[in-house]
């Protein structure tokens, strides 16, 4: 799967995105070694705290799936002119599906118009995970 039609996945997650609070959906894509996207998208709730962001979601369903590890690319898109980046809780999210595979994923940070390519360490450089426990 190439960058665009990844990024289109998770355009049309967010779609789905339930945000009456914020307005401000966002969809997440997910690419596996294998070929196989998983999407998500950000779900809110009154209790502000227990809202859940679209990468949180993805990983839940691609681990719900039995999936642990083979993350290589992440898109992200959002409203607004600039890209958006995963949160720092999206980020370690991310980071513990991907260590569990040893890989690094690239991550798309995607505005309407600009695509920001980068990778999840560089997002969360010296990350904790799985291998801090040992």
């Amino acid at each position: 799967m190439d960058d665009t039609a990844l990024i289109a996945a998770a355009r049309e997650a967010a779609r789905n995105s339930w945000s009456p609070y914020s307005s401000f959906p966002v969809g997440a894509a997910l690419l596996f070694a294998d070929g196989r996207v998983v999407t998500g998208t950000n779900i809110e709730n009154a209790s502000y705290g227990l809202a859940l962001c679209a990468e949180t979601v993805a990983v839940a369903k691609a681990m719900g799936e039995g999936r642990r590890g083979g993350l290589v690319a992440v898109a992200v898109t959002g409203p607004g002119e600039d890209p958006i980046t995963p949160c720092g809780r999206c980020r370690q999210v991310l980071h513990e599906l991907a260590a569990l595979g040893g890989t690094d994923p690239r991550v798309l940070c995607v505005g309407p118009d600009i695509v920001r390519e980068t990778t999840l360490s560089a997002l969360l450089p010296r990350a904790f995970g799985p291998e801090s426990l040992g």
